[in-house]
């Protein structure tokens, strides 16, 4: 079950913490894309997590919850993406919250139903780059190393390039694509419309759409269709 994300091409990121109306869920769940990704880097909680998670079991698409806080974890998910940054330099982000989860919840944890994520945050201005301190000054070089030491030292089978609101350097993207042999690829940040998805599909494994669904939703819907004729064109 945890690898089910490598059939993934296309991703729709729900905030718990934004609102989206039943009409426009549907619209998201019913659009096409692969799975949908329940998370946020602020504002996340059991409870609107579990309102969330309800109102998309009504659909069949597979959905994920991306792990934020120990006490926002909700059963009933189909995976568990569980994040370390990768360019950081505080310990907590990488390893010290998962010994935490561990020695509370160690016993309890479905393992077949989780998937690590390294995390390479890139845009200085976002709330995660902020809460997690990370080095987001890196060049393609620099983050190259960061996924090389994730796909062939720590094993992670998944690779998340993360510009959090701003659409980031496809060729450090690709770069990034190009040193990683077992690891899938995420990208995620300014994808907002047809042609930027489609350009991101070409670089990453993975497109996360998260922003333009609150925003303009029948731009998001179009990034499906972005990411698909893409990949049919590779």
């Amino acid at each position: 079950m945890s690898q089910i994300f490598k059939t993934w091409r296309h991703v729709f990121k729900l905030d718990p913490d934004r609102e989206l109306s039943d009409e426009e869920l549907e619209a998201v769940c019913l659009s096409g894309s692969d799975a949908i990704l329940v998370g946020g880097s602020s504002g996340v909680t059991y409870d609107n997590t579990v309102e969330l998670m309800s109102r998309i079991r009504r659909y069949e698409l597979p959905c994920a919850q991306e792990v934020s806080t120990l006490d926002s974890v909700v059963p009933g998910f189909d995976l568990y993406l569980i994040p370390m940054v990768l360019n950081t330099d505080r310990s907590e982000w990488i390893t010290g919250h998962h010994r935490t989860g561990l020695e509370s919840y160690g016993e309890l944890i479905p393992w077949d139903m989780l998937a690590a994520e390294g995390y390479i945050v890139l845009n200085p201005d976002s709330a995660v780059a902020r809460l997690t301190g990370a080095d987001s000054g890196l060049d393609a070089g620099a983050a190259a190393a960061c996924a090389r030491m994730a796909d062939k030292l720590m094993r992670l089978p998944i690779v998340y390039v993360e510009y959090s609101g701003t659409y980031g350097d496809l060729d450090l993207v690709r770069e990034v694509r190009r040193v990683t042999d077992e690891a899938v690829v995420f990208y995620g940040g300014g994808v907002r419309d047809y042609e930027t998805a489609g350009a991101a599909a070409e670089s990453a494994d993975v497109v996360v759409v998260g922003n333009v669904v609150y925003d303009d939703l029948a731009a998001a819907l179009d990034t499906v269709r972005g990411v698909r004729e893409a990949r049919q064109a590779r």
